[in-house]
């Protein structure tokens, strides 16, 4: 029995405990006054830079050799063993000009040209011809070959106004042929003597 009211009596003073609710009041807190800091702008003096004084580099120019060009040795597509030794070729502004070559196996040309001045036809427009000076070609030249049977052969040549003129002792030769004038004969003649008659004498005395 006594346990009994003492549980009434912890059950009643529970239930009283849980009812009971403080009134609970939130903080009230007041915003901090910050005073605003004063910054003076610093004043800063513009930097003065004078130009720096460089001189001027002198460079000396360079020293390049003359390239030394060898020339080159072209070989024939049909002649495989034939190659060129040494070629040259020089044009000048005033129409002249000269050129030669050389191949191993000893041929060698050199041929070399200026304009001339000379007599030449000229036609007008109606196809009249006029004899005039005019501006043409010279050539002259030589060459020199071995024939496949080791015979040598120089050829030279000048071709002007005077038309193509080929020298070479292998070139044939025009016979010459000497004429000489027919001479009349020279007859003898005898004239005829009469015959001697026999000389009788007339007259007195006989």
């Amino acid at each position: 029995m006594k346990l009994f009211i003492i549980a009434a009596v912890l059950a009643v003073a529970a239930a009283a405990t849980s009812s009971y609710k403080p009134e609970y009041k939130p903080p009230t807190y007041s915003a901090p006054a910050y005073s605003k800091p004063a910054y003076s702008a610093p004043t800063y003096s513009a930097p003065t830079y004078s130009a720096p004084a460089y001189s001027a580099p002198a460079y000396s120019a360079p020293a390049y050799p003359a390239p030394a060009y060898s020339a080159p040795a072209y070989k024939d597509n049909k002649y495989a063993d034939i190659t060129i030794t040494s070629q040259s070729d020089e044009r000048n502004l005033d129409g002249s000009s000269q050129w030669s070559s050389a191949q191993s196996d000893y041929t060698t040309r050199e041929e070399s040209q200026v304009q001339k001045k000379m007599q030449g036809v000229k036609y007008d427009s109606y196809g009249k011809a006029t004899y005039e000076d005019v501006m043409g070609n010279t050539n002259k030249g030589s060459s020199y070959w071995v024939s496949p049977e080791g015979q040598k052969f120089t050829l030279t040549w000048v071709a002007d106004d005077a038309g193509f003129q080929p020298k070479g002792d292998h070139l044939p030769v025009a016979p010459v042929h000497v004429y000489e004038l027919p001479v009349a004969p020279v007859h003898e003649y005898e004239l005829p003597v009469a015959p001697a008659l026999p000389y009788k004498r007339t007259g007195a005395g006989y």
